[in-house]
This record gives C-alpha cells, sequence and structure tokens, in this order.
C-alpha cells in the first residue's frame, strides 16, 4: 500500500480543537493529487437495529430517512455474485436540540439484505436475512453521549442501538477530479460486495458477511465517496490508490466550506442553516415534525440568513500564508471599524472556517483581520456550490 507523500510531510500542531495530530501539509496540490483515500480515525460507527428503527429515527433527525426502508432497484448485474439488486443511498442528517440547535450528525447507511444481493451463483436474490439494520457514522469524541441521549430518546421504540467502533471503521475518497469521473463512479459501485473472485473487490471480502462499499457522499459530489467497512479488511481501491492522512481530508473539507462532527458545529449552540446544512443535503422541509424543527420551519420560512459558515485564508502584511497563527475561537474584525464580523470555528495551518457576517464577509478585499493579530489578515471565499440566492 501507498502513502501519499507531499513536498514537505510533518507534524504541524494542530490548531484545530480536540483534533489529533496528523500529518499533512497546507501547500499539497489536493485538485491535482489524484484519487486519494483515508481511515477517518475521528469518526465512530453505531448500529440501530429492529422493526421500529426507520420510525424512530424519522422522528429524531433533520432529513427524511424513510428512503432507507425503500432500497432502489439498481442496474443489472450478470457479473458479480453477492452484488445489490436494490440499493438506499446513505443519508446525511442531524440531531437536535429542542430549540433548533445543533447537537450530532450523522450518515446514515443501509446494507443490502441478503434478498437484495444476488446468491453466490449470480442468478437469485439470497435469502431473507430478518431485521432492518441502519448504520451510522457519527463523531467519535462524542460516541459515547449521542448513545445515552438516544436511549433516553428510544422510550418502548422497539430498536436495538450498539457501538460498534471496534468492528467497522469509516473511510472517505476523494480529491482530483473524482467526482467527475463517470468510469470511476461505475468501478467504485462495482466493487466491495464479498463472496467473489472480483480481484478489485477482494480486500473487502474478506472477513465480511455483508458487502460494503464505497458510496457518493450524500452531501456534496466534490467530497467524493464515504463508506463504512470491516476493521479487519483494507477497502477497494485503496491498494491500488494513494493512502493519506485524515488531516489531508479535514483540510480538502475546510476550502470547500463543509465542517463536520460536534467540534467544528458547535454542540448546542449551531444553527444549522447557518452552517449550511441545507446545502449539504441534511435537512428535509417535507418530512413532517422532529425535534428541533420549530426553529428551522421558521428560520427557513422568514428566508433571512445574515451569517453562514465561510471558507477563510490567513494572510501575513507580504500576501503569504500565515501557517499556525489563527486559533478556533479567535474574532474576525473589520480593519476599518474595529467592529466584530464574525468568528473563526476551525483553524488548520493557514486554512479555516468562520461563521461570518455576509454583508461585511465579501464587502472588499483587505478589510477583515483576526483581534489582537493585526498582521493577521483574513481572506473569505465563496464557495462554488452555494447556491446563487446565497
Amino acid at each position: 500500500m501507498h502513502r501519499l507523500k507531499f513536498f514537505s510531510f510533518h507534524y504541524l500542531k494542530s490548531t484545530y480543537h480536540n483534533h489529533p495530530k496528523l500529518p499533512f501539509c497546507t501547500q499539497t496540490p489536493l485538485q491535482s493529487a489524484g484519487p486519494i483515500a483515508c481511515l477517518l480515525k475521528t469518526r465512530s460507527v453505531i448500529r440501530f437495529k429492529g422493526p421500529d428503527t426507520v420510525k424512530f429515527l424519522q422522528g429524531l433527525v433533520t432529513n427524511d430517512v424513510r428512503s432507507l426502508d425503500h432500497p432502489q432497484v439498481a442496474a443489472e448485474n450478470t457479473i458479480t455474485p453477492n452484488m445489490p439488486v436494490a440499493v438506499a443511498p446513505p443519508v446525511y442528517a442531524a440531531m437536535l436540540t429542542p430549540q433548533g440547535r445543533f447537537l450530532y450528525d450523522f450518515f446514515l447507511y443501509r446494507p443490502g439484505r441478503s434478498e437484495e444481493r444476488l446468491d453466490r451463483t449470480g442468478s437469485a436474490p439470497g435469502p431473507d436475512s430478518g431485521e432492518l439494520e441502519i448504520y451510522a457514522d457519527v463523531d467519535g469524541s462524542v460516541v459515547d453521549e449521542l448513545l445515552a441521549t438516544l436511549k433516553r430518546y428510544r422510550l418502548r421504540s422497539k430498536v436495538d442501538i450498539e457501538n460498534l467502533a471496534e468492528d467497522f471503521s469509516c473511510w472517505q475518497r476523494f480529491g482530483g477530479d473524482l467526482a467527475e469521473e463517470s468510469p470511476e463512479e461505475s468501478e467504485v459501485d462495482s466493487v466491495g460486495w464479498g463472496g467473489t473472485t472480483d480481484p478489485s473487490g477482494v480486500s473487502s471480502s474478506q472477513g465480511n458477511n455483508f458487502g460494503w462499499r464505497w458510496e457518493k457522499d450524500p452531501r456534496l459530489a466534490c467530497l467524493g465517496y464515504r463508506g463504512i467497512f470491516p476493521s479487519n479488511a483494507t477497502p477497494p481501491l485503496v491498494e491500488a490508490d494513494k493512502e493519506t492522512d485524515e488531516g489531508n481530508f479535514l483540510l480538502w473539507r475546510l476550502e470547500k466550506g463543509v465542517a463536520e462532527g460536534s467540534t467544528e458545529i458547535a454542540k448546542g449552540e449551531a444553527i444549522p442553516l447557518e452552517y449550511n446544512l441545507v446545502g449539504l443535503n441534511a435537512i428535509s422541509f417535507d418530512k413532517g415534525c422532529y425535534i428541533g424543527q420549530e426553529l428551522i420551519a421558521r428560520t427557513n420560512h422568514r428566508g433571512i440568513i445574515r451569517k453562514r459558515l465561510i471558507p477563510l485564508r490567513f494572510l501575513n502584511d507580504s500576501g503569504k500564508e500565515a501557517e499556525g497563527k489563527v486559533a478556533p475561537g479567535s474574532e474576525v474584525i473589520d480593519a476599518d471599524s474595529q467592529k466584530k464580523v464574525g468568528a473563526v470555528t476551525t483553524a488548520l495551518g493557514s486554512r479555516g472556517l468562520g461563521l461570518v457576517r455576509l454583508e461585511e464577509a465579501f464587502k472588499r478585499e483587505g478589510t477583515l483581520t483576526i483581534k489582537g493579530q493585526e498582521d493577521v489578515h483574513v481572506e473569505t471565499i465563496r464557495p462554488q456550490w452555494w447556491p446563487s440566492e446565497w
């Protein structure tokens, strides 16, 4: 396995709160590095199982999860046994406080059941596997707290909730032009299902009785592919790919303006619409009631969002990137008026995310700086994926 090395791989003291030290280089041209993959050590896996699973989640999270109980018919497969004949795309969602503030995020996956996969002969679906299971990719730093919260809300619902952190791991595949490559897409869809002799899928088939595969990141195409895989096996395509460290995916997200987890999205404080969760496909306005829905519906109805999470770049007086100079929580101010216009929420190297007032964010270049660090200038970047009305 090849580990991707950059021009100057080094350990940098991370200014990202609660994030482990990760080898990375902010000067890395990730866009030209080609598809790369990383193990998401900051994420964990939990499982929901039982007849009330979908009903339980439907009343709890911001997105409509009913699609997980109604998989779509997949393209005909006559080559690779155990491939799915029905698939349910993953769902990204959040759990909120009753006051509508962010608590936790979830990537929800429904592994194919036996009756939805071809048998080993490739000619017919397998036997019924029983109860519905949904696996969730969640923030590992709050997994125990999350489990306790979910179990408080469970009441009499027939659903078991289990921590599978030791058995499964979360991975991301990103970089280059991965989102635009249709041949790559078909390649990703063709591997990861056990019980075959498909060389590109062998690594995931060993020790895997379910059939895990890479899925398109449900938030944005530019984020690539995401997946849950058994911890005792390497995901498909990683052998032929370049493996890198999670810090580079964090950097990739910062450049795109995408936060995830309960550290980057302030737990108990963040307003989901200000953190762009609508644009990240995490919120359904048609699904009905869920915890915290009232604030979300009211804010959306008003249509006024004065602050948004925005990608930031930190520069010195000469216009060069200022590495490691800014910490989360730093105030962003207008250099002319000295008024606060926002705050840095995440920082890594010379990049970051900030919750900034839109009126001042893109007013004119060179006017924003860090309070108490007037030699650090803040450049705001409008993400390409933002809708024009933002």
